[in-house]
């Protein structure tokens, strides 16, 4: 039997004791104190510099060091979370997969920073698992990485010492106000709203040509948030405060239209709703109120939205009800209307501090001038290695005999290396490259690739030390970096800004912003705006994108103008909901303006010419059509959103339309095989709306009238004519650019053929585009981007000046949605 063993019991003497004495209060301080900082740097709170949190920044490095480019295969999202916890952040897989999933989400992120593949949620709805959903870097997410291998920014150990991360990523661009951020930490929040990349970008640049400049310079660039999915931001003295001070408040709104439903209904159609609002949340409370009998006034909710089509919520008004006052108290009641609190908190330094627009674009612009800064250093350091190698082995080559025969007298290679070193006056380096060097390159072709090798690397140095020695020339290759990024990344804007409210108004309704004069404004581009005040526009000044102005009215901030289509239509548009312009103090640009197709639907072929006032007290409107029909109409309106203003045959369409003030005016055609015609108004005499107008120009077969407009004769006036070939394509034809004086035309009667107007060159058989207005003048290219024309000549019917350029720029009839 074996023998048991007993173990000796310890006594209490064995035992020694170490009792520390600790006040419990004082430990629960440090120790909430220690969690508290852990939270904000490690978790909750964006750095100013890349506006990205450790858990986004290590997800980034993450995919970045596992090669998931946008140009190869996505990969399980369970394959990048499981790689990011094990390396880089001890933390759930559940937190790393939501922030994966975030910045996949385009409706969360402006500019999205992972590519996402399979169900990663909705506005709605929570995302599949990781195992079900794939994952690789979005295009925007390789400029927030790249020349992390240049010694960019400072690398620090992982959470066990055993690899190293990037403490920031060098963010080619201002990620923290392009994308926003909201987090939450202990003592501190943070909540940011998205922004456009170009506008942003803009502002950088400017900041970085004119450090102390304002915050309303920089307002300009960026005059506010623009929301992923667009909508409308209402009232913009909040934003101003955010970005005096760090902390604002805006509202965002939902983007409406009244619609007939049904041929006996009236309805409203929801097509945005506001930053991260649901469509089903919206309708559940709906449902919730009409219940509860709170809301009044719907008979029915319908959830169109489709992938093709977007958003689309139609809410059907039950008849007897006003679907203006419907939609008030939806914008009051429901989700529809939206506020955003802006909390501009982000690490300076590792300190949380709260941040206006200058201060987080100086720190930004700061760090981005040290990244490449660095970058610069590294490649110099790097070029200046690669010539150092290239020289001693363009010495090895112009001796290479006498080399090889030292090599091969030499014991072993370290004897061998000391005499290179020694014979030829080289460095270990070049030695140990010479020893190294592969026989091949040893022809006559290698050396002249050597040689231009060393060419190129000297030219390099010399740009990079340039670099380096030049503040001046530092920040322009910043600047330069910047612009490159906005161009190939950025898009339009999305959200509309409106000053006000913008919903229409009833007697229950308080009015937001006082019924004071302005202009309303549409552009060559098809942009809508309002200016906040009446003073003239002016028309000298320089010009910026989208500001070439096709039609100017004045009227009241209440007030209402008429847009006149092709079609013969007049529609209605209310000043209130277009986006008001800041004080001009010079030449208008509606950069800030909102699109005509979010205040009127076009069919396919329908285009816009003109808006008009709707004054009843106001000028009349004379219209122009294609087969030279001329009309005036009166300036009584009906009460209906839109109605016909001509009688059109078929195959016509309108070119052109103006306002008859006083009757003295003349009405001007200019038709395709270049005849001009001028001659009164009060030729013409007022019809109703129904007709269809009288003769105006005689029309040749085949032709047909490029341009009408109102002139007024005692004002100085020009005929801007372009011609080209009726067989080129669209926007590729070859011509001539002529503008003359309108003096130079006599008046002819009503119904003749005119006089000529331009003279054609050989290949040119049309005018592609024709004007005739008062002076100063401008055309609008491609984009909307103003070109300056040239001096009126006195050649009446001569031809124009060669000008390929301006004409490839000028977009196709109707001529006057170009010029100005």
């Amino acid at each position: 039997m074996a023998k048991r063993t007993t173990k000796t019991a310890q006594t209490d003497e064995d035992i020694a004791e170490n009792v520390v004495d600790i006040d419990v209060g004082l430990e629960m301080q440090n120790a909430f104190l220690e969690y508290s900082v852990s939270v904000i740097h490690s978790r909750a709170l964006p750095d100013v510099r890349d506006g990205l949190k450790p858990v986004q920044r290590r997800i980034l490095y993450s995919m970045s060091e596992m090669g998931l480019r946008p140009d190869r295969g996505h990969v399980k999202s369970s394959r990048v979370v499981g790689d990011v916890m094990g390396k880089y952040h001890p933390h759930g897989d559940t937190a790393i997969y939501d922030a994966l999933v975030r910045m996949a989400q385009p409706f969360t992120m402006r500019l999205p920073l992972v590519d996402g593949h399979g169900n990663f949620g909705s506005l709605d709805d929570g995302p599949a698992a990781s195992r079900y959903t794939e994952a690789r870097l979005a295009p925007a997410a390789l400029v927030m990485t790249e020349s992390l291998d240049e010694d960019t920014v400072d690398f620090v150990p992982n959470y066990d010492d055993q690899l190293t991360q990037p403490g920031v990523l060098p963010a080619a661009y201002p990620n923290l106000l392009v994308n926003g951020v909201s987090g939450i930490a202990v003592g501190f929040a943070t909540n940011m709203p998205p922004h456009n990349l170009v506008e942003v970008v803009g502002a950088a640049r400017h900041l970085i040509a004119h450090p102390d400049c304002s915050l309303d310079d920089l307002m300009k660039f960026v005059p506010g948030p623009d929301l992923p999915l667009g909508g409308k931001i209402v009232g913009l003295d909040g934003i101003r405060d955010a970005y005096l001070t760090g902390k604002g408040t805006f509202r965002t709104r939902a983007s409406a239209r009244i619609e007939k439903v049904t041929p006996r209904k009236s309805g409203i159609v929801v097509t945005e709703l506001p930053y991260l609002v649901g469509p089903e949340k919206v309708i559940e409370r709906m449902k919730t109120l009409v219940q509860s009998k709170k809301l009044q006034g719907i008979s029915d909710v319908k959830d169109l939205t489709d992938r093709k089509n977007g958003l689309r919520l139609v809410i059907e008004v039950k008849n007897g009800f006003n679907p203006e006052a419907v939609l008030e108290q939806l914008y009051k009641l429901t989700p529809m209307e939206d506020s955003f609190g802006i909390n501009n908190v982000a690490l300076v330094d590792g300190q949380p501090q709260t941040l206006g627009l200058k201060d987080l674009l100086r720190h930004y612009v700061e760090f981005r001038i040290d990244v490449v800064r660095r970058r610069t250093q590294f490649r110099l350091g790097k070029a200046q290695d690669q010539l150092h190698l290239v020289e001693g082995l363009l010495i090895a080559i112009l001796d290479i005999d006498e080399v090889i025969q030292l090599i091969r007298s030499s014991d072993d290679t370290a004897t061998a290396r000391t005499r290179l070193m020694d014979v030829f006056d080289l460095s270990e380096l070049q030695a140990n490259y010479i020893l190294e060097l592969q026989l091949r390159r040893l022809t006559k072709f290698s050396r002249l690739e050597l040689e231009k090798t060393r060419d190129e690397l000297q030219r390099q140095i010399q740009e990079l030390e340039a670099i380096l020695g030049d503040e001046k020339l530092l920040h322009k290759t910043v600047s330069g970096e910047l612009a490159e990024v906005a161009k190939k990344y950025g898009t339009p804007r999305r959200t509309v800004l409106l000053e006000s409210a913008g919903n229409p108004v009833s007697t229950a309704t308080p009015l937001e912003v006082a019924d004071d004069p302005c202009w309303v404004l549409l552009s060559s581009t098809g942009l809508l705006a309002r200016t906040s005040d009446a003073e003239p526009i002016p028309a000298e000044g320089p010009r910026a994108k989208h500001d070439a102005v096709i039609g100017a009215v004045r009227t009241t901030a209440r007030g209402e103008v008429g847009l006149v289509t092709s079609r013969g239509r007049m529609i209605r548009i209310s000043a209130l909901e277009l986006p008001a312009l800041p004080p001009l103090g010079g030449a208008p640009s509606l950069s800030g303006g909102a699109p005509l197709a979010a205040y009127v639907d076009l069919p396919r072929g329908e285009e816009p010419i003109t808006i008009v006032s709707l004054d009843p007290n106001g000028p009349g409107l004379a219209l122009g059509t294609a087969q030279g029909v001329v009309k005036r109409v009166t300036a009584d309106a009906p009460k209906a959103h839109d109605w016909e203003v001509i009688s059109l045959k078929d195959g016509d369409s309108v070119v052109g339309a103006g306002q008859v003030v006083t009757g003295d005016e003349d009405l001007v055609f200019v038709t395709s095989d270049a005849q001009l015609l001028r001659f009164s108004a009060s030729a013409v005499r007022p019809q109703g709306r129904s007709a269809g107008g009288v003769a105006g120009v005689r029309v040749g077969s085949g032709q047909r009238a490029v341009f009408f407009g109102v002139v007024d004769p005692a004002r100085e006036a020009v005929v801007v004519t372009a011609s080209g070939s009726s067989d080129a394509l669209p926007g590729t034809q070859p011509g001539a650019l002529k503008v003359t004086p309108y003096a130079e035309y006599p008046a002819k009667g009503r119904g003749t053929g005119g006089v000529r107007a331009h003279r054609f060159l050989k290949g040119e058989d049309t005018l592609v585009l024709a004007w005739v207005g008062a002076t100063p003048v401008r055309a609008s290219g491609a984009g909307g981007v103003a070109i300056e024309l040239p001096e009126a000549t006195g050649k009446r019917d001569g031809s124009g000046t060669p000008a390929p350029s301006v004409i490839a720029g000028l977009a196709a009839p109707p001529a006057n949605a170009r010029v100005t």
